[in-house]
């Protein structure tokens, strides 16, 4: 079964076809075969990138770039912001500012109503502007290669060090985004919600080759399947080994149980 858009279900493709072969695992089997529930994150982790890397095989990143600087500013605008949007903002930021010297050069003020629309404007500009001057000034006008050192840039979190480090320089990389956090906890390959706890779980059971293309393959799976309001598992291909935890009978959501209080 394909998956489902706008209403209307996409046909069995080759791709469908070979993340069967792959796992070994048919579409359309809602229910986790037997055994399944009792595997270890590690087994489970490898069946899913096995799964993933089939359904989705160019998983790549839905921003536009040019450069790891490009990359760097437009993952910022993209924070509480569609990728899509982003993507309208930045050839006409990236035109008027072409290179690190000419965002160092620019103001506030410019570089706010070019990206306007992507909401938040004013910090994000202020931050740009600020990680701009850094990257010049501490880094040699390099973007930097090190989760650590990409932190200090003003606005610069885990989840945005990750997919530079991932994407750029090609390192082991685990991009806790929302889609990675939810589909995560569903597989049972995490129990936590915290970013850099879901983080740290990933790296220890992904193989760190698989790691930053399968956070990305959860994106387009997040978006096409496995959603935040409803899980479609009967168009998964990763249903019959998935824990399908915090999620009903019917793929809806379903609120995780509280902890009895301490007395």
């Amino acid at each position: 079964m394909g998956k489902t858009f706008g209403g209307k279900k996409a046909p069995v493709t080759d791709t469908h076809l070979a993340s069967e072969r792959e796992t070994g695992y048919n579409r359309g089997e809602t229910k986790p075969r037997e055994g399944a529930l009792s595997m270890t994150k590690k087994e489970r982790a490898k069946l899913a990138v096995e799964a993933l890397k089939a359904e989705y095989p160019g998983a790549v990143c839905s921003l536009e770039y040019q450069d790891p600087l490009q990359l760097l500013i437009a993952t910022r605008l993209s924070a509480q912001c569609t990728d899509a949007r982003v993507n309208l903002v930045t050839p006409a930021l990236f035109a008027r500012f072409p290179t690190l010297e000419a965002f160092c050069e620019g103001t506030v003020e410019e570089i706010g109503e070019l990206i306007r629309s992507c909401g938040f404007y004013n910090t994000k500009s202020k931050d740009i502007l600020g990680m701009c001057l850094m990257i010049r000034d501490e880094f040699g006008g390099q973007v930097p290669d090190t989760i650590e050192e990409l932190t200090r840039l003003p606005g610069v979190g885990r989840k945005t060090a990750n997919l530079i480090v991932g994407d750029i320089y090609h390192k082991p990389a685990v991009v806790t985004d929302t889609h990675c956090i939810r589909i995560a906890g569903r597989l049972g390959l995490t129990e936590n919600t915290a970013p850099e706890k879901v983080e740290n779980d990933l790296r220890a059971i992904l193989p760190p080759e698989e790691s930053n293309d399968f956070c990305h393959r959860l994106v387009l799976h997040g978006r096409a399947v496995c959603t935040a309001r409803k899980a479609y598992c009967e168009q998964c291909c990763m249903a019959p080994f998935c824990k399908k935890a915090g999620v009903g009978p019917n793929g809806e959501k379903v609120a995780a149980k509280k902890k009895p209080a301490k007395t």
